[in-house]
């Protein structure tokens, strides 16, 4: 039997952008282990440096998390409205800062027109077909919400179903959804 740690798991994030809306909806499982420690956590955020309104989710670890946000907040202030140019100097500091490179979460961003995953390997991804996931649920949030974005269905109700997908295959995501959208 091992001696370390059980590690946190958890979390799904979906970025789904169609019709002039973009949303970005989180679950609210936490977990320990084989242990579900909260239900209800918040990963998705609306911040609003110098007026400018910007969607996060996060996966990972949540001080992490909002390590890297408040870094966010502060690049977005020095560079307002350029989300892409911010989110590039993020993971350039991410990837090079010393204290940085020990962070664990992943990000996916959205100003209501650009879309992007941010990585610590100094990444800034912008998806191909107008969805973006991360978490332990992700890939199954990406595709059930890949195989509806050719459907009558809004950005928020693609979101919404695929992340339910989510909930019904991945151990580590719940339905318990915060749910936030930019546009149309």
């Amino acid at each position: 039997m091992s001696n370390e740690f059980p590690g946190w798991h958890g979390t799904t994030i979906i970025g789904v952008r169609k019709g002039g809306q973009v949303v970005i909806a989180g679950d609210g499982q936490v977990s320990l282990g084989q242990t579900v420690i909260k239900g209800t956590a918040r990963k998705v955020r609306r911040l609003s440096p110098g007026g400018q309104e910007v969607l996060c989710g996060f996966a990972g670890s949540t001080a992490d998390a909002f390590t890297l946000l408040e870094r966010l907040e502060k690049k977005l202030e020095a560079a307002p409205g350029q989300l892409q140019r911010a989110s590039v100097e993020l993971a350039k500091d991410w990837r090079t800062d010393k204290y940085l490179q020990k962070l664990e979460a992943m990000l996916i961003v959205t100003d209501g027109r650009e879309l992007y995953v941010i990585t610590g390997a100094g990444d800034v991804l912008e998806p191909e077909h107008d969805v973006a996931a991360i978490g332990s649920g992700g890939n199954f949030a990406l595709a059930a919400a890949r195989a509806m974005m050719d459907s009558e269905r809004s950005a928020e109700e693609i979101a919404r179903r695929a992340m339910a997908i989510a909930a019904d295959i991945c151990v580590y995501t719940n339905g318990n959804l915060t749910v936030e959208t930019l546009g149309g």
